[in-house]
């Protein structure tokens, strides 16, 4: 499986069932229930897109770099301009990589905001402030 360049994702073949008894593995895995490497979208001067297939044949557009939010602040939705990561509960490394996950704090031109979605999915990045 590993010709298609992407994770595996499995029981690990070293550790027990809990009851002693030898693990036999029933199949190897499917292409279409490998999952993709990590998007790792970086922070930059505009979006950039990358169309990427999916189970199905279907296309979703993921982001590789992210230059705008639509952040919510009340009850209306802007666009803004991202000026840098502050801080990800993910991984205090992403922050200084610039690297924006779900929960992350970003900096932007309303103020701090937190992202909401995961913009390596869904080619977006959504925010709400954060504070007042």
């Amino acid at each position: 499986m590993s010709q298609f360049g992407v994770q595996l994702h499995r029981s690990s073949k070293t550790k027990g069932s809990g009851n002693g008894k030898r693990k036999i593995k029933f199949r190897d895995k499917r292409r279409s229930e490998i999952g993709n490497y990590f998007s790792a979208t970086r922070m930059s001067d505009e979006n950039v897109m990358r169309d990427v297939r999916r189970r199905g044949g279907t296309r979703s557009r993921v982001l590789k770099r992210a230059g705008y939010a639509n952040v919510l602040s009340g009850k209306t939705v802007k666009k803004v301009k991202i000026k840098g990561v502050l801080e990800s509960r993910d991984n205090r490394n992403f922050a200084r990589q610039n690297i924006i996950t779900k929960g992350t704090i970003i900096n932007t031109e309303l103020g701090k905001a937190e992202v909401t979605n995961r913009p390596g999915r869904d080619g977006i990045v959504n925010a709400r402030l954060v504070g007042a």
